[in-house]
């Protein structure tokens, strides 16, 4: 896995965050702080508003209330910048090749320090396909070279939402060891999931079930 090494200065933090969908309020008074080399689980039912937080970190959505900030960053502390966002959809054209997907996002993200296409697709099992469309692949496999971004363009933040969607038990072990490696390097990771992902030693935020 990458040995790029990230600022140990870094530290994400959440004060006293609301979350709303609708008009509705799923969650409130969320603060916490993770810092280089930790990650945070996020768990709950359906509803809970574990991919509307997801969302707020990435500076998709709005909070209803309070903050989130990456500290440690220099004089702008957004996360956005400095962080990969993996929804469930993977973001990728499905006419292009899973290498050229790969380079899309390293030009657009920057890939200093990062692993070539094909290396990082050897990393989750997907060399083979690196010359194949994207819309040639089944779930999994899109999986897997949508989980490759986070290595062709290193970013310290990784936020997670239910990264191991379509994976079976050897990938899903893959990934556990992509998330280890980013968290030994001082990265971050938020990650929303209902599946046990392998982060020993993180911490847990329980959400809990929407009104």
């Amino acid at each position: 896995m990458s040995a790029h090494i990230f600022s140990r200065a870094l530290a994400l933090r959440a004060d006293s965050l609301a979350l709303a969908r609708g008009g509705r309020t799923l969650a409130g008074d969320l603060s916490f702080r993770l810092t280089a080399g930790e990650a945070l689980v996020v768990t709950g039912p359906n509803g809970a508003g574990k991919s509307t937080l997801l969302r707020v970190l990435a500076g998709l959505l709005e909070p209803a209330a309070g903050t989130a900030r990456l500290e440690g960053a220099g004089e702008d502390d957004e996360i956005a910048p400095r962080a990969h966002y993996i929804a469930h959809a993977e973001a990728q054209k499905s006419a292009l090749t899973v290498t050229e997907n790969l380079e899309f996002w390293a030009q657009t993200l920057g890939a200093a320090g990062g692993m070539a296409p094909r290396e990082a697709l050897a990393q989750f099992a997907l060399a083979h396909a690196a010359d194949l469309p994207v819309g040639y692949l089944s779930a999994g496999q899109r999986r897997r070279a949508g989980l490759a971004r986070l290595l062709v363009a290193p970013r310290p933040v990784w936020l997670l939402d239910e990264p191991a969607t379509a994976l079976d038990a050897a990938s899903q072990r893959r990934l556990a060891e992509a998330m280890a490696a980013h968290l030994t390097s001082g990265g971050l990771i938020v990650a929303a999931t209902h599946v046990p992902l392998g982060l020993e030693g993180a911490r847990e935020l329980q959400l809990g079930a929407a009104s």
